[in-house]
């Protein structure tokens, strides 16, 4: 299965976490994706690179979108060498926050999406790779 478009994109900054979502709705659209999956996929988008950009401390985003067999879909690789998630376990129980907010986010955006993996090493950053399929 190969990405008929890939695109990175920085998250440096507030402005940046707005381009994304508007990058991967319309890299969903163009996957043929319906409304319900659009929303999902910029949904999680937008809290992971809020949180690329809040804890990660800056980062990237890469969008791939496929519209061929056997899947139609988009994927987003979420990359950053913040400080890293010392407890993984943890930071995806719903309810965990260290910023104040809901702590809906990791766990929120793995119920979003087909595909969540998540890795994080302390010291050296974060990768998180999701996907929403047709």
């Amino acid at each position: 299965m190969s990405a008929t478009r890939d695109d990175v994109l920085p998250i440096r900054e507030s402005d940046d976490v707005v381009r994304v979502r508007q990058a991967v709705r319309v890299q969903a659209v163009a996957a043929g994706l319906g409304l319900v999956d659009q929303t999902k996929i910029v949904t999680a988008a937008s809290e992971l690179a809020r949180n690329t950009l809040d804890y990660g401390l800056g980062g990237t985003v890469r969008i791939e979108t496929f519209t061929g067999n056997p899947r139609r879909g988009v994927r987003l690789t979420f990359e950053d060498n913040g400080p890293g998630i010392p407890d993984l376990e943890r930071a995806l129980t719903d309810g965990y926050t260290t910023g104040g907010g809901l702590g809906l986010g990791l766990s929120g955006a793995r119920r979003l999406c087909n595909e969540f993996e998540i890795e994080s090493v302390v010291g050296q950053g974060t990768r998180i790779t999701i996907a929403r399929w047709k």
